[in-house]
Formats: structure tokens, sequence, C-alpha cells
């Protein structure tokens, strides 16, 4: 374990952040506006004598520095007052900024944080499809919808390589990628991975992008992110993207994270990759993570 968290700090130096070993976060979680109004709910929680923080740069954000009871089984979250979810994780619907009576694909939505997010953000009008590959975790996704209170969602037992089935073009789109995620949020994550297994898992990106574009009508928006360090899975796949297809990426989030590199172990990229948002732990004290936003010429 130690070879491989060494082979990994001293791969993130070469693109120019030292990058400590381990990084502690604190729990986060997102205001469900359809089921509550925010100021009542953090009332709430302020009675229960819960200490929160609202994140500034996320629209309903808020981090926990202290908590008698886990937020997870609280009365909040049962009712679907709240939804337990990591800061970072919340930009990419920030970004994609869904509106009301939109058609939206969320392409591996299980267990369904940013489904309900998406949804929310498009006050459960218009038309949001979620696609889900893995059949054992449709259970989780369906939940956390009516938990929710969402009402606006088709769900669909698909892989989103064969989205073109559905026959539809949708205004915007989520690709949160399938990724080899990142050692913040898993203790066992530089035992686990090696180079190969990132080299792999950025090819295995590509034709999800590849179809998600295939749906998109001409000028949407595609938002895809990962949660991942790793530039095979991140920018080098953009600059795939951009040497194929008719794209543009746009900027993808302000206020926090790093642009995206351009210059990637003595390779140089496409200077519109800085539009993307890069997330180091170390500096933005959330997980490892990606977004880019990609308009469809």
């Amino acid at each position: 374990m130690e070879t491989r968290m060494k082979f990994f700090l001293d791969r993130y130096a070469k693109l120019g952040e030292k990058v400590p070993s381990k990084v502690t976060l604190k729990p986060t979680f997102r205001v469900n506006t359809l089921r509550i109004d925010e100021q009542n709910l953090v009332q709430r929680m302020k009675d229960h004598g819960v200490k929160l923080e609202k994140v500034g740069w996320l629209r309903n954000g808020y981090s926990v520095s202290h908590s008698k009871f886990s937020l997870g089984a609280s009365t909040e979250a049962l009712l679907g007052y709240i939804y337990l979810q990591e800061a970072a994780a919340q930009l990419p619907v920030d970004a994609l900024n869904p509106k009301a009576d939109e058609f939206v694909l969320d392409c591996c939505a299980a267990p369904g944080g940013k489904t309900t997010q998406i949804a929310q953000r498009m006050q459960n009008t218009g038309t949001l499809v979620a696609l889900e590959k893995r059949g054992h975790r449709l259970l989780s996704l369906r939940n956390n919808l009516e938990r929710m209170g969402i009402s606006n969602t088709v769900v669909y037992h698909m892989d989103a390589v064969k989205a073109g089935k559905l026959g539809i073009q949708f205004d915007k789109i989520l690709l949160d990628a399938p990724c080899s995620g990142n050692f913040v949020t898993d203790s066992e994550w530089f035992k686990k991975r090696s180079l190969n297994d990132i080299k792999r898992s950025g090819l295995s990106q590509r034709p999800l992008i590849k179809a998600a574009l295939s749906v998109l009508k001409p000028g949407g928006a595609l938002v895809y992110s990962t949660c991942s360090l790793e530039p095979e899975e991140n920018e080098l796949n953009m600059q795939w993207l951009l040497d194929t297809e008719r794209v543009s990426l746009e900027p993808a989030v302000t206020g926090i994270g790093d642009p995206g590199l351009t210059t990637v172990f003595g390779q140089r990229l496409h200077p519109s990759i800085m539009n993307c948002r890069r997330f180091w732990p170390h500096k933005t004290q959330t997980e490892g993570f990606f977004i880019a936003k990609v308009r469809k010429r």
C-alpha cells in the first residue's frame, strides 16, 4: 500500500499539487426545498442541537460541525427534507442549471442524489429521465425519489450507452460517470488502485460520453463529472472529445476549485480545458472531483 500511495502522491506532484495522504471532511447535506423551506429546516436542526454552516458556494448545501445523532437516521432525512450529499457532488447540477419544463437526462442515476437535485431545480416540472445500468441499485434510486417527493422523473433500467434507443433528444444531460474514485472517500483506495485500472476506467467512459452527445439537442449542454483526480478520466477525456466531436467547453463552476489542467505529464492540451474545474481535496476541503460543461455545436 505504501508503494502505491507514494506512486499516486508523486503523480499528483507532477501535476503541480503536493497532496497529503489523508483529508478529513465535514458531513454535508442538501436541503430539499420541494419538501420544506430552507430557513425552517435550518431552525429545526438548530433546535436539535446540530451546528450547521452554510456552504457559501452551494445553493442549498450545509456542512455539519456537530451533531449528537446520525443525520442519516434523523426525522428530517426520513421525511425527505434533506439529502446527505458531499459538497463537491452537489456542484454538477449547478453547472447543468436545469430549468422548469425542460427535457433532462441523468445517465447514471443511482442512488439518486443528483437525480433528486435536478428534479428540485426543475421544480418538479418538465421531464427528467433517469437511467441506471445496475438492477440492484434501482431500489435505492426509486426509494430516494419517493422520499424526496419527486414526481417528474421516469426511471429506466438501462445502460446509458444505449440511450439512443429512447428515441428522445434532450435539452440537458448529466453524465456523472462511473470512475476510479479517490482516496478521500475510500480509505483503501491506494491499496486497490493501479495505473492500469485508471486507464481502463478512462477508456470505458468514452462510449458513455459519445452516447450522451448522440441524444443531446444541438446547442444543448452536457455536464460530465467524476469523483476522480486522475487526468485519464478527466482532462484527457475532454481532449479526446474535442478531437472527435463538434463541441466546445464552457466555464463549468465559479468560486471554487482549480482550472482544468492544460499540461498533463508533458502533453499540451487544448486551452479551453481550463474551463473545466478540478477539485484538489486539500484545497477545497471536499472529495476529489472534476466537472466539465460541454456545449454541442
